[in-house]
């Protein structure tokens, strides 16, 4: 994501944008506003139908996958950057595809930490306001119009999910992925947290109000893997995907030429 910005003395990007003040995609916006006649409605569907289509097309044979979530937000020499470059290693070195969101800062470091590592690098990019371009470190990646549909990809190609440093998105992809993990839609699926210190007004907050007020269960608290190291966390991902999935999805798929299937690089 683009932003006008101002930077700080640790190099942390910070946008001065007002709340809002960009407007969506046109399209996007007008879907979200509410009935509309029906021959809308039922185009949008359409396209949103052959979005879902191209996506499971592009990333049909990625996996194994570990989709990690971050800010664009954060420069190459900020700590956060580093850390999710490290992350990003770690996880080729142990046999994973990393996935990411496609653009800079966090998602930027993991890819080129794989990349580095001589590991495989791909991106789920979104359509934005200000255009975020696909970083530099992808060795496949496809744009998405529509959020939902970009989260789909990000969770049905992945079987363990890193959190590092982030905001309103990461949050939210942190607690979708959690609701899946709790309503039993994806099983035995890794959740880290990546910056015990970053986390820990979070972590505090659920404990002390939500597991309070019995608004979830401890049982669920205690599955979240929060750590300061990348080691620490590939290791926990990997002895769930060995034990669940043996670090594959199953029998690996034959490419077909007649769908338009082509080997990646």
């Amino acid at each position: 994501m683009i932003f006008s910005h101002m930077t700080t003395q640790d190099n942390e990007i910070i946008a001065i944008d007002g709340w809002g003040s960009t407007p969506g995609a046109p399209e996007v916006v007008r879907f979200l506003e509410g009935p509309q006649k029906r021959a809308q409605e039922l185009m949008r569907a359409t396209r949103i139908f052959f979005e879902f289509v191209r996506g499971f097309r592009e990333l049909h044979f990625v996996g194994p996958c570990v989709t990690v979530f971050g800010s664009a937000r954060f420069t190459e020499n900020h700590p956060y950057y580093s850390l999710a470059r490290q992350t990003g290693a770690e996880l080729a070195k142990a046999g994973f595809t990393v996935m990411t969101g496609g653009g800079p800062g966090i998602m930027e470091a993991a890819n080129r930490g794989a990349k580095e590592a001589g590991g495989r690098s791909i991106g789920c990019n979104i359509q934005l306001p200000k255009e975020q371009q696909p970083n530099l470190y992808l060795d496949q990646w496809i744009t998405f119009r529509h959020f939902f549909v970009r989260k789909v990809m990000l969770v049905k190609y992945s079987y363990a999910f890193i959190a590092l440093h982030g905001g309103f998105g990461t949050l939210d992809e942190i607690f979708e992925t959690a609701l899946l993990i709790q309503t039993g839609k994806i099983r035995e699926f890794a959740l880290v947290l990546m910056g015990k210190e970053f986390w820990r007004p979070l972590i505090d907050f659920m404990s002390e109000r939500l597991v309070k007020e019995k608004t979830i269960d401890q049982i669920y608290l205690d599955r979240l893997i929060v750590t300061d190291s990348a080691r620490e966390a590939i290791e926990a991902i990997t002895e769930v995907a060995k034990r669940r999935f043996g670090l594959t999805y199953g029998a690996r798929m034959k490419r077909r030429w007649i769908f338009g299937e082509k080997e990646v690089a």
